[in-house]
């Protein structure tokens, strides 16, 4: 016989998961996404891991980001399209799955739109903490859209940032993140340039969308001391840095085989030394070793974030008792007759109508 309760699968809309952030706030979110997000990379060992699969087409990239730790699999859909704003859409839509490596029963379907958003900004906090001065407090933004607010109060509420330098091609994108801000304890200041935005920053977050091979850093606007916290490279043929900023400090990324490919590290020989996030966050390896010293975390976006964020999600719907039972599995009585669900007695059964044969005329 089938047991039913182990293909019962929860449904996370947008809406819950909207729902769930302000039942626990943003900062309490972002904070429990984050050691989410810390304590997997911590077992970095126990993921079966590759790089994403990726489906590119001239006006953007579809992706599949999957990866298991031997008791639950996850995967990510995800697109990146920088034009769909021309169109209504967001640049960023994402969808994605828990489920169980015993059976293989789907246990949560769930948005991830907003959700990426948030464990992105998460794990550049989580990274921060190893690779930032501690008496860090200023930050410069490059590139305020869609994710821009999320790096903003994530650097806030979890670091200390008190102060945000801010600048964009388009000025209504940061006049968005200005009002986005207000009310915030956070002391905005607009800038007429990358070069002007990064002077006096500790912090400096490249956040820009366009798919090209762009660099809008150079070695020459850092200051000895600062943390490159670069998000927007994330796919071939999309960089943000120039070569000399990567050679200015050491490199700091998530997976190494997928950051060779999508990350800015895409422009640098293949022996060009980094380190991954989880040898530091195990303490296998040191993150920042003086105050002087200019780091560098070439973030892509890993499938372990997005495990460690639905983990999360996961946890949270169940205590707040949110989302919808999704009925996306047959469960035929007999687990070995799925055919029978179509029988007019089956669960969601369609009736199988079998047409008339007509009748044999004989020779009178």
């Amino acid at each position: 016989m089938s047991h039913p309760t182990l293909l019962a699968t929860r449904f996370l809309s947008a809406r819950d998961a909207v729902e769930l952030v302000r039942r626990d706030g943003l900062a309490p979110t972002l904070s429990g996404i984050a050691r989410c997000i810390e304590d997997d990379f911590r077992r970095w060992p126990a993921f079966d891991k590759a790089a994403r699969v990726a489906s590119h087409s001239r006006d953007g990239v579809i992706e599949l980001m999957p990866i298991a730790d031997g008791q639950r699999y996850s995967f990510k859909y995800v697109n990146g399209h920088p034009r769909n704003t021309r169109l209504g859409l967001p640049t960023v839509m994402a969808f994605g799955v828990l489920a169980d490596v015993a059976t293989g029963a789907p246990t949560l379907v769930s948005e991830l739109t907003l959700t990426t958003a948030l464990r992105t900004a998460a794990t550049s906090v989580v990274a921060a903490r190893r690779l930032v001065r501690p008496d860090s407090r200023v930050m410069a933004l490059i590139g305020n859209g869609a994710q821009s607010e999320f790096q903003a109060l994530a650097f806030h509420h979890l670091l200390g940032i008190d102060t945000l330098r801010l600048y964009d091609v388009d000025p209504q994108a940061t006049a968005k993140l200005v009002r986005n801000l207000a009310g915030t304890a956070l002391r905005v200041v607009v800038c007429q340039n990358t070069a002007d935005a990064v002077r006096g920053a500790d912090i400096v977050t490249t956040l820009t969308a366009d798919k090209t091979n762009a660099t809008i850093l150079h070695a020459d606007m850092l200051a000895p001391g600062q943390h490159i916290n670069a998000v927007g490279g994330d796919c071939p043929g999309k960089t943000e840095l120039a070569a000399s900023v990567l050679r200015a400090g050491r490199v700091f990324v998530e997976y190494e085989p997928q950051t060779r490919i999508e990350g800015d590290l895409q422009q640098m020989p293949p022996d060009f030394a980094v380190t991954e996030l989880w040898q530091v966050l195990t303490g296998e390896a040191a993150g920042r070793q003086h105050p002087d010293e200019i780091t560098v975390f070439d973030s892509v976006g890993f499938a372990l974030e997005d495990f460690s964020a639905l983990r999360h999600l996961q946890e949270a719907a169940q205590r707040h008792g949110l989302g919808q039972p999704l009925d996306l599995i047959p469960t035929p009585k007999d687990p070995k007759n799925l055919f029978g669900t179509l029988a007019a007695d089956g669960p969601g059964a369609c009736c199988v109508t079998v047409a008339p044969q007509p009748e044999t005329q004989h020779a009178a």
